[in-house]
């Protein structure tokens, strides 16, 4: 079932090896009342739209920030291959392993294939989650060539 803005999104824990020196639990709801949150969604670390689109972030981060909002990058990759993808790319914010596949097909951003035979990563898409746990904005892009619009997020932190 799709997340569509306004619905209330859903909770989830998953792992994170980033920025800690040690694995931690990360939970959306945790963030409730608290900050607002982007999910960005990429399929796989070390590929090249997803670098682009993971360091943009980073460059965004402290803007983001001073709008009282956390980036969690969600992939299905381990936490041993997201740890040397933020040490390479220089990420601070918290890259979470969704290795089992369960929070790609909560949200419904599901690739049936990506690349190379590639099935069951997630499709290249940002949430932006008020404080009030709701969905403000959503972008899925079908082409995991195609990077999501900054400009539009950027706007919709803004708008929060």
């Amino acid at each position: 079932m799709s997340v569509n803005t306004g619905d209330k999104a859903p909770d989830f824990t998953l792992i994170s090896f980033t920025p800690t020196a040690d694995p931690v639990d990360i939970t959306l709801s945790s963030y409730k009342g608290k900050k607002n949150v982007i999910l960005a969604f990429f399929p796989q670390a070390f590929t090249g739209v997803c670098t682009e689109e993971m360091c943009e972030m980073e460059n965004n981060f402290s803007a983001f920030a001073g709008m009282d909002t956390e980036i969690l990058g969600i992939s299905v990759d381990g936490t041993f291959v997201q740890k040397a993808f933020a040490k390479s790319n220089n990420i601070k914010y918290p890259l979470l392993s969704d290795f089992n596949r369960e929070v790609i097909n909560k949200y419904d951003v599901v690739h049936d294939t990506f690349a190379h035979g590639m099935k069951n990563v997630s499709k290249r898409s940002v949430f932006v989650i008020g404080k009030d746990g709701i969905v403000k904005y959503k972008e899925i892009t079908e082409n995991p060539g195609v990077q999501v619009n900054f400009e539009k997020l950027r706007e919709a932190v803004k708008n929060l």
